[in-house]
């Protein structure tokens, strides 16, 4: 592979995807079914909803079948019930194409404890990734569930390894890691996830669910934590802002080393999201953590 040129192809975004289809692919798919442009008008509402809520791909060819459907169904009103043209928006879009298929996870509308959204990247696209921890009764284990890869448990191992070594300079009493119990789960537990990128997001979670300190309701993170507490860059990061900004997150956690990858997305996906580039876990906890303590 050395002697070949390689080209990394990243997925398209929504605007990409948008302008891809009422440039190429309306236009091939009234003509593939013999329709004129004025018989079928789909809305931008309608179409941005198809991206969103009928698809998830990094390309657009599940957006092309679906514009397809659209065509098929529009063809035969147009034959059967003798109308002139048809106007699909996003209010009688589930009659064309049924219910929508997938939905995403808003941010947390108030502060809370022991749940933070972290930012994962897929083979389509980015997606959040909501982390829970609960404090209960126990002998000082700590249970993983979510379907969790063997990379991610790991780094549930140092996010806890590193709490109990800054105890006291998180305000932690040792005791409670010799009578309490931490769960941490990851919804949404049918679907396997695994990778280091996560790493400052268990911490934060663990930390806020010791603490009873709230975290900080529309922040999302993304890094890989080490033993010694330092965040290290981590990949996908143009996929996981666009997944961010998508679920109206207003703060993104980040390691300093992923500047460089922010410089390189156009200014007008990233308009909406402050960053905070960090080295330490110290840096994270301290912009995640509110000062409100939980009863």
């Amino acid at each position: 592979i050395d002697r070949m040129e390689v080209i990394e192809v990243s997925s398209y975004t929504e605007n990409e995807k948008m302008n891809i289809a009422v440039e190429h692919l309306i236009p091939k798919q009234l003509e593939k079914h013999g329709l004129k442009q004025e018989q079928v008008h789909i809305s931008k509402n309608a179409l941005w909803k198809m991206i969103t809520n009928y698809t998830r791909e990094a390309g657009v060819r599940q957006l092309e079948r679906k514009i397809g459907d659209i065509c098929r169904k529009s063809a035969k009103e147009i034959l059967e019930d003798h109308k002139k043209a048809v106007s699909v928006t996003e209010k009688n879009l589930p009659k064309y194409l049924g219910q929508e298929i997938y939905t995403y996870q808003m941010a947390n509308k108030e502060d809370e404890v022991g749940i933070v959204r972290g930012l994962a990247w897929t083979s389509v696209g980015g997606d959040t990734l909501q982390i829970e921890v609960n404090v209960m009764p126990g002998s000082g284990e700590i249970m993983l569930t979510g379907q969790l890869g063997d990379v991610m448990k790991e780094s549930a191992v140092l996010a806890l390894q590193y709490i109990k070594a800054n105890a006291s300079k998180l305000d932690i009493n040792p005791e409670v890691f010799q009578n309490k119990e931490l769960h941490i789960h990851v919804p949404e537990g049918a679907i396997p996830k695994d990778g280091p990128s996560a790493g400052i997001t268990i911490l934060t979670s663990i930390a806020s669910a010791l603490t009873r300190r709230k975290v900080r309701a529309k922040v999302a993170m993304t890094g890989e934590l080490t033993l010694r507490g330092k965040v290290l860059p981590v990949g996908g990061i143009k996929e996981k802002i666009l997944a961010a900004k998508r679920a109206g997150i207003q703060d993104v956690v980040l390691s300093e080393q992923n500047r460089k990858d922010i410089e390189e997305i156009p200014s007008q996906y990233i308009s909406d999201i402050n960053f905070h580039f960090v080295t330490s876990a110290s840096e994270v906890l301290g912009f995640a953590l509110t000062d409100e303590v939980a009863e």
